[in-house]
């Protein structure tokens, strides 16, 4: 693992089912997460997709790359265009720094829209011995 390396891609279909299972787990019960006509009464086109299930979705994204020994340390993220249903979100990484046996990634997720969410995680990676 060096700076620069990029991770695969990670395509995710953006579904009714994943937005409204994603705000239930984290027990966020805010009416624009899962009920469409209040969402379009508060101005958005339909229900999208809340913070914590996108912080779960790079954390995997990037655990899933550096494998199951991989621990994260630090997710700093930003919430940009909404993921709403029907759209697909693209995650991307970059590792930016590598220290020993920590690397920050520099991840992208990308909607229809524009960028869903920007941000860095830090990992710890355990290398074979």
């Amino acid at each position: 693992m060096r700076p620069g390396d990029e991770l695969p891609p990670l395509t995710i279909p953006i579904t009714r089912t994943l937005i409204v299972a994603g705000a239930v787990a984290s027990r966020d019960y805010q009416d624009v997460h899962h009920d469409a006509e209040l969402a379009r009464e508060k101005g958005s086109p339909d229900i999208f997709m809340n913070i914590l299930t996108t912080n779960g979705l790079v954390g995997r994204y990037v655990t899933d790359h550096f494998g199951p020994r991989a621990v994260l340390r630090k997710v700093a993220i930003r919430l940009g265009a909404p993921n709403h249903p029907g759209d697909t979100m693209t995650l991307s990484g970059t590792v930016t720094e590598v220290a020993g046996e920590t690397a920050t990634v520099r991840v992208v997720g990308a909607n229809g829209l524009g960028n869903h969410v920007t941000g860095t995680v830090t990992v710890d990676v355990e290398v074979a011995r």
